[in-house]
């Protein structure tokens, strides 16, 4: 083959990732099982049948064409005949000078097919970025008023900070082995500088190599460097500079770890490629990968080799074969794209699958725990050692125990069995839960628990990465800012199905880096609503920047059309305007200062029902209360005296304080008193207190609670404070949602508020950081035992009865990682020899069908408190117990009322959003069978066929009664089937 062939080999390597053999990890892993199918399929079977479709409809092979006209020539010379003044000589000359070789057809299909698809590709990823012209693009647009449009908009984004930053695996010998980012910098107008560079990992020469215990540190750093520079040979040098300065006790790090292809390959080189590459490659997983190549490639065939002027269709064989060309273009392109769609279609299942709840556990104030618990409390080791380590205090005896109703009780701490009758205790289990933490990533999290809490929560308040140099996100060459987009965008979009449709409000902060770009994404996220944008000096010494010092960062509060955000002040009312709403305080209280003040007030039964239009010039009332037919009762501004004044408030401003008047009738003067009794806030858009500044009120409050030096840049407590103040109006005790909550800022102001006014406000906290178990969970742990620490330790004991769950997911990798291809013996039969179905089911059905297996395993379920997954803990796959139990919960959006642990079952009771009663019993099927659930369900007191429950689950095949509920749906249902269909429900995504 000729340089095309070579081009778009190349190319489709590199598209299908087969040039990542020596990866183990993700979708690298999947691939190199099925590595043998792909690449036989790419260079033996694609050529064949792009000479095939050339063969089928180019009618102008001019070498087929010269044979004929040889062997016509020949023939006519033989009968005498000068060949050249015949007519069919004539014609094969002319179809000969109009066509094109088959060989020349097909090297022009190879280079359009390799520039196809690497105009595309970059790095892992297809970029929408669809040339029209030389150094011009077009973007898709559908008449929008204002359109935001970003490289990566039609993308999930699927790297995190955490996943780049924390890397590290085991040696001998209890030792381990961590990469670190010491440094992650972008240059300056980063869209003008990079245009020669490209960020690469390369070795902190500064300071490679660190020892913290029985921890190997090596520094790497991710900065721009020339495109000549590639990323194997910074890894080559960064190898020989490490072989140096390892310490002895960590030279396992050099032994032999060869490949195939690298026979020399040592086990520090297999941890660094895997690091660099899981960190360069797929930052994207596509939403309609295949629809998108679709429409470029029709795209690109109009305007790249469909050329209008050039098509001669008096000429057929010039026609034919441009036809021809574009036929077999087109068709091996899709065959291609089709395949490309079955990779990506198969990350984003795993990506927006339900993730599973890997543990789940506990903390509950004492004064919530039966002193029944108390003795057992008493022997446990780890839970005494954590109350000394967290809450500085030693308990002793019973009647020490006792003395403390504050300190908290964490249920990982105990067995199975005492966590399970604890449990069974509460009668309605999550309505006396007080937060949720999770620990995970906040897309996966947020797609487990979108059923539950979907049109539940009042305010999301979240203040992500700011994309500033000190919280920036990773991106891809030039991509910074179309990365952040993608990656905000896709979670606000999942988390905005969980506000409440009336009234719920999003809160997101921001700095002056994204601030603008971001104003535009929630108009185009939230279309309708009203969007303020706050300013809060929250640092007032400044961060210096190349023209201005930084003091301030801003806010924008988005709520529904109508809707209202303003919530309750807080201060005394003696010093608020209360007086009468008649301003008669002097002549310029005269009816003619201030004609927009002069309407009616419409009472009825002493309430405000409404506010008449201001009256004309000319209308005099007769007197101050108007008594209409209907028994509404016109009140106007007018004195004792009778002189017309005016109302303290405007016409187009009195309606939004409605509901802070008051009425009373005077009986003496016969006259109504209208006051505003209730005072609300009334928020300014600069927020200058110095409560508000970030060292004073975040990191200090921080400091003194958990330690120096564990977190940087905590919110202000205040901040956050006075922004769930302002977006709780209307609702009693509301979920507060916050799904980049770091440090835990968030609860810990859920909690102050409710220890400020005895409320009973809720918290759902995300965080996906490695901090979540050393400053996250302890800090809410912490201030629920008091609100007043110095040095890590409480100076009084003032706390608050909480109970709240925290909880860790499944990861996407941990979904890929657990992955293994498998075809049975039945698949193998029904391809083996069947060409065309073999193809289609190798570029269509392949990754879905022999995955299946391991993605849900059904026998697994025989013994649900026993499932297992490999969870990845330092790069290493570790069987882990999941909870099945509470992944069902979530899966079925169940506010859970209780839990009981009976034997070899475990039952669980509650609602869903619709209001549908639910019984789920989950047994042991290997230890019981269907007697067994007949005496169960009966001697437990559940009924099955009257209304107590409206669905009732059981893993495993059963004979309990049943029957329809509708025409669609039974009252008993295989847990199984539903929990496989809710994990992989993705059509509301």
């Amino acid at each position: 083959m000729t340089n095309n062939y070579d081009k778009l080999q190349k190319v489709l390597t590199e598209v299908f990732q087969l040039d990542k053999a020596e990866l183990d990890f993700g979708i690298y892993r999947i691939m190199n099982q099925k590595r043998n199918d792909v690449e036989k399929f790419l260079t033996e079977k694609l050529p064949l049948q792009v000479r095939s479709i050339l063969e089928q409809y180019n009618k102008g092979d001019t070498a087929e064409l010269q044979k004929e006209l040889d062997k016509t020539v020949n023939l006519l010379k033989d009968a005498g005949v000068d060949p050249y003044s015949s007519s069919k000589v004539k014609e094969l000359k002319s179809k000969i000078e109009n066509g094109t070789s088959i060989d020349t057809l097909e090297q022009d299909v190879f280079s359009h097919l390799a520039s196809f698809f690497k105009r595309y590709y970059k790095e892992g990823d297809f970029i929408s970025l669809r040339r029209y012209k030389k150094d011009v693009y077009a973007i898709p647009y559908e008449g929008e008023e204002v359109k935001l449009h970003w490289a990566n908009h039609d993308q999930y984004y699927i790297k995190t900070s955490e996943y780049l930053k924390n890397y590290a695996f085991k040696l001998p010998g209890d030792k381990t082995v961590k990469f670190e980012l010491k440094e992650a910098s972008t240059e300056q107008n980063n869209n003008k500088a990079s245009k020669d560079k490209e960020r690469r990992f390369a070795l902190y020469t500064e300071d490679p190599v660190t020892v913290k215990g029985n921890t190997l540190v090596i520094n790497f750093t991710y900065e721009p460097q020339k495109k000549a520079v590639k990323q194997d040979a910074l890894i080559e040098k960064a190898i020989k500079e490490l072989s140096g300065k390892v310490p002895q006790a960590f030279h396992e790090v050099f032994t032999l770890k060869p490949t195939e292809k690298n026979k020399k390959r040592i086990l520090l080189e297999k941890h660094i490629n895997d690091y660099t590459a899981r960190n360069s490659f797929d930052y994207f997983i596509h939403k309609d990968l295949g629809g998108f190549l679709r429409r470029e490639l029709d795209f690109y065939i109009k305007n790249e080799v469909l050329f209008i002027d050039d098509i001669n269709t008096e000429d057929e064989v010039a026609f034919g074969t441009q036809i021809s060309k574009i036929k077999a273009l087109k068709q091996v392109a899709g065959k291609i794209i089709t395949f490309l769609e079955q990779l990506e279609n198969f990350q984003k299942k795993l990506w927006l699958k339900k993730k599973f709840v890997v543990s789940s556990n506990y903390c509950i104030t004492l004064d919530r725990v039966p002193e029944e618990y108390y003795p057992e409390i008493l022997k446990n080791e780890d839970q005494l050692k954590e109350w000394e380590r967290i809450f500085d205090i030693k308990v002793k005896d019973l009647n020490g125990l006792k003395s403390e109703p504050f300190l908290v009780l964490d249920t990982k701490f105990f067995s199975p069995v005492f966590k399970d009758k604890l449990l069974a205790d509460f009668d309605d289990l999550d309505e006396e839960a007080n937060g949720l933490l999770i620990n995970s990533e906040n897309f996966q999290a947020l797609g487990l628990i979108e059923y539950k809490y979907r049109n539940q929560i009042k305010g999301i308040y979240v203040d992500p990465p700011y994309n500033a140099k000190s919280s920036e996100i990773i991106y891809k060459n030039t991509f910074k800012h179309s990365s952040w987009l993608s990656f905000i965008e896709n979670r606000i979009s999942r988390s905005k199905r969980m506000l409440k449709k009336e009234n719920g409000i999003f809160t997101i902060a921001i700095d002056e880096n994204e601030q603008e770009k971001l104003g535009l994404l929630l108009s185009q996220i939230f279309p309708g609503y009203a969007k303020d944008c706050i300013t809060i000096v929250h640092n007032a010494s400044g961060q210096q920047g190349e023209n201005f010092s930084y003091t301030n960062e801003f806010a924008y509060f988005l709520y529904p059309p109508g809707g209202r955000m303003i919530g309750l002040e807080k201060r005394d009312l003696k010093n608020a305007d209360t007086r009468n709403l008649r301003d008669v305080t002097g002549e310029d209280s005269k009816r003619e200062a201030a004609a927009n003040c002069f309407y009616p007030i419409l009472v009825k039964n002493k309430e405000i029902v409404g506010f008449g239009e201001v009256c004309a010039d000319n209308y005099h009332p007769e007197g101050v209360n108007i008594l209409r037919e209907d028994g509404i009762i016109e009140i106007y501004p007018i004195d004792p005296q009778g002189v017309e004044r005016k109302w303290r408030f405007a016409r187009q401003t009195v309606e939004r304080i409605k509901d802070e008047l008051s009425v009373s009738y005077l009986q003496k003067r016969e006259i109504y008193d209208i006051k505003r009794t209730k005072i609300h806030f009334n928020f300014k858009t600069v927020w200058t207190d110095s409560k508000y500044f970030a060292n004073n009120q975040g990191t200090q409050i921080l400091n003194n609670i958990i330690g120096k030096d564990k977190f940087s840049f905590p919110k202000s407590l205040y901040t956050v404070m006075d922004s769930i103040r302002a977006i709780e109006f209307g609702s009693s005790n509301p979920y507060i949602m916050d799904y980049f909550s770091g440090s835990g800022t968030t609860g810990h102001a859920v909690i102050a508020l409710n220890r400020e006014d005895s409320g009973n406000r809720k918290f759902i906290l995300i965080e996906m950081g490695e901090y979540f178990n050393s400053v996250t969970k302890p800090r809410i742990q912490k201030v629920i035992y008091s609100d007043n620490w110095k040095n890590g330790k409480p100076q009084d004991k003032k706390g608050i009865s909480q109970m709240f769950k925290y909880m860790s997911l499944e990861s996407y990798e941990d979904a890929l990682n657990n992955l293994v291809l498998q075809k049975d013996k039945m698949q193998r039969d029904l391809l083996s020899g069947n060409e065309g179905v073999e193809e289609e089911y190798l570029l269509k059905y392949m990754l879905d069908v022999e995955s299946r297996g391991h993605l849900f395993n059904l026998e697994a379920f025989k013994n649900p408190f026993n499932y297992q997954l490999k969870v990845t803990e330092n790069n290493e796959l570790i069987p882990t117990t999941v909870d099945l139990v509470e992944t069902f919960n979530y899966l079925l959006g169940l506010h859970v009322k209780r839990i009981q642990r009976i034997g070899a079952y475990k039952t669980v009771e509650g609602t869903t959003n619709k209001g549908d009663k639910v019984l789920v019993i989950w047994r042991n099927l290997e230890e019981t069978d269907n007697s067994d659930l007949e005496r169960f369900v009966n001697k437990a007191g559940f009924s099955i066929l009257d209304g107590e429950f409206d669905t009732i689950y059981v893993n495993g095949d059963n004979n309990l009664a049943n029957f329809r509920k509708d025409e669609d749906n039974w009252k008993v249902l295989l847990t199984e089937e539903v929990f496989f269909t809710e994990m992989f429900d993705l059509k509301d995504v």
